[in-house]
């Protein structure tokens, strides 16, 4: 599961930065595959959302305090 983890959130941070490097400079990474209709560019962005929603549903473990503490 910590492999899972690892690998989704790495391709948070690639679509966090694709979106990034969109808002500043109106230039998308998967375009460097092709034009947005790519087969390869869909893939990638498919991977990314199918990401998301793997660290909604198994993410939560770092919001939880550690054992002891209280959150204010």
């Amino acid at each position: 599961m910590k492999a899972l983890s690892m690998i989704t959130f790495i391709l948070l941070v690639v679509g966090g930065l694709n979106w990034l490097l969109v808002g500043l400079f109106n230039w998308d990474v998967g375009l460097l595959f092709g034009d947005a209709g790519n087969i390869v560019a869909k893939v990638i962005y498919v991977l990314v959302g199918v990401s998301a929603v793997v660290q909604i549903f198994t993410g939560k473990d770092c919001c939880k305090s550690p054992a002891g503490t209280q959150q204010m």
